[in-house]
């Protein structure tokens, strides 16, 4: 009898702290819920404060960008062509070494030489973007003049290789991880064919990794996309539509952090410029990240089927 009471008192208590457990982690599931929501809720609030004042018509089809100027203008696709020339440029320098950086972890290193390499690698994830910003502005950029002395002092080609720099890890480590999810009878049944470990990776691996792959290239073209300091710091602050790699450019980070630190009066048609292109920010990223979610859950059903 006694036994049995002391089994029901510690199945009652086993009971309460996972109870507690599960409200605790339901509490902290739906604070990041909650902030989103509040984020959400201001960009969409101060938005339209925004569009009352000024034609959506006129925000997406001129293009001059001077808010801040007396004659105004509120065409975004200066903001729009800065932000996706320096993203392109990153994905264009980070998505081939990315990829071979994955297809030597995943297949060429042993696996102690895989564990210390890999964070070693992402290591570069670590380091704060100032710095980088800074990098590009003071070593990039004087190099790149040596090479084309035509290229401004400010530019979209030093801060897009440096962010290209930055991504690096993030496409290198999520394309192994996919490589590595393909069943190793894969590669023995292109092994007995004769093919070579580089004929494997190239035309085997990766057309199978393909969904993992994509994931990472959209989530690294998402991350490039929300950088900030890089590009306030080397690209300048000249909202230009162009996709001229060799000019001073300005990005929608970039110009939220101008007016930001700036003495524009809060609640004024300039302080509310931030929202409108921060929400224009908001869904490019939550496109980029939604289309890289459904490719992954893509690729891990395939492989568990």
């Amino acid at each position: 009898m006694v036994l049995a009471c002391f089994k029901m008192r510690k199945f009652e208590k086993r009971r309460i702290e996972e109870g507690f457990i599960k409200v605790l982690f339901f509490s902290f599931a739906f604070l990041s819920v909650f902030v989103t929501l509040g984020i959400l809720f201001i960009l969409i609030f101060e938005t339209i404060s925004f569009f009352k004042e000024v034609s959506i018509i006129r925000f997406f089809t001129e293009r001059e960008w001077t808010p801040l100027f007396y004659i105004k203008k509120f065409g975004i696709w200066p903001l729009l062509s800065g932000t996706l020339l320096t993203s392109l440029i990153a994905i264009m320098i980070a998505l081939p070494i990315g990829i071979f950086i994955a297809i030597f972890m995943s297949e060429y290193i042993s696996p102690k030489a895989k564990a210390i390499f890999k964070p070693v690698l992402e290591i570069l994830a670590g380091i704060p973007t100032v710095v980088y910003g800074y990098f590009a502005l003071l070593f990039v950029t004087p190099l790149l003049k040596k090479i084309i002395p035509s290229i401004s002092g400010f530019n979209a080609l030093s801060p897009g290789i440096v962010l290209g720099i930055m991504i690096i890890p993030t496409i290198a480590s999520l394309s192994e991880d996919a490589i590595s999810l393909i069943p190793k009878s894969l590669r023995e049944a292109s092994y007995a064919l004769g093919a070579t470990k580089l004929q494997t990776s190239l035309k085997i691996l990766l057309p199978a990794a393909s969904s993992g792959i994509i994931s990472s290239i959209i989530l690294s073209f998402s991350r490039a996309i929300g950088e900030t300091m890089i590009v306030t710091i080397a690209a300048g602050q000249r909202p230009v539509f162009t996709f001229n790699p060799l000019v001073p450019i300005e990005t929608i980070t970039a110009y939220i952090v101008q007016v930001s630190l700036g003495d524009t009066p809060t609640g004024s048609l300039e302080y509310k410029t931030i929202f409108a292109v921060g929400m224009v920010l908001f869904i490019l990223s939550f496109i980029f990240n939604m289309v890289s979610h459904i490719l992954k859950m893509k690729f891990i059903k395939s492989y568990k089927m």
